[in-house]
């Protein structure tokens, strides 16, 4: 492995490094070596790991978030009463923010810092009521970074369209979901789960928050003190 990875190192000038595993229980160990390699030979480099929920298995979350990283990545995809008719019906609303919660409860139960980070398509038909509530499970649960972007149909054979959402609408959702809390909201019709925007703040506020978690700490609390800037009543309006 270190054959393979050393080289792209050492040939650019990577600051951050994204690893994805999208199979359900697959790879894990071999995803966590990656980690731990990426880390062996340039200490400094961000590593973030987009994954699947691993079935649920908590010994595969275990295995990923004690492998060093700075951010767990799972996205939920879409509200609640849309799951099984958007995902794997392997997959599930309740699995995912169980998964997102469990990496970052063994992370810090072990002395480490994690970074938690979901994504959520909008246009499939879901209400604003819908989004609301998924954003507040998130929260719930402690994710930190949250990506809201329109879902776009790849070819004939996928889900189509139900509407395109104004990008007023992702702004609005993007104040909701700072006034909950959130670390980071990249919300907006072309955003995606790997928004490079969203990995150049990502990648100042793990450093800015240094090693002892208080900056995290801070930011964990202004979820109540700035909840009166939590818009109410905004249309989910779209243009189809």
């Amino acid at each position: 492995m270190r054959r393979r990875v050393n080289p792209r190192l050492h040939r650019t000038c990577l600051s951050a490094f994204t690893v994805s595993n999208l199979f359900p229980t697959l790879f894990q160990g071999h995803f966590a070596k990656t980690v731990q390699t990426l880390k062996q030979l340039k200490p400094e480099m961000l590593v973030e790991c987009l994954v699947s929920d691993f079935a649920g298995d908590e010994e595969s979350i275990r295995t990923l978030a004690l492998s060093g990283l700075d951010v767990y990545a799972h996205n939920v995809e879409t509200v609640r009463r849309l799951q099984s008719f958007v995902r794997d019906r392997r997959a599930g609303y309740d699995q995912s923010l169980r998964g997102l919660q469990a990496a970052k409860e063994i992370a810090v139960a072990d002395g480490r810092r994690l970074y938690t980070k979901t994504s959520l398509m909008l246009g499939l038909g879901e209400t604003r009521e819908e989004v609301l509530e998924a954003m507040r499970d998130m929260r719930a649960v402690g994710v930190d970074v949250l990506t809201l972007g329109q879902y776009l149909r790849p070819t004939e054979h996928h889900l189509a369209v139900v509407e395109y959402v104004t990008p007023a609408v992702f702004e609005e959702l993007k104040l909701a979901g700072e006034a909950m809390g959130f670390r980071y909201v990249a919300s907006g019709p072309m955003v995606r789960s790997s928004y490079k925007a969203g990995e150049f703040f990502m990648q100042n506020m793990i450093e800015t928050d240094g090693g002892d978690g208080e900056a995290a700490a801070a930011q964990e609390g202004q979820g109540e003190a700035n909840a009166e800037r939590l818009p109410q009543g905004f249309e989910w309006s779209a243009v189809v």
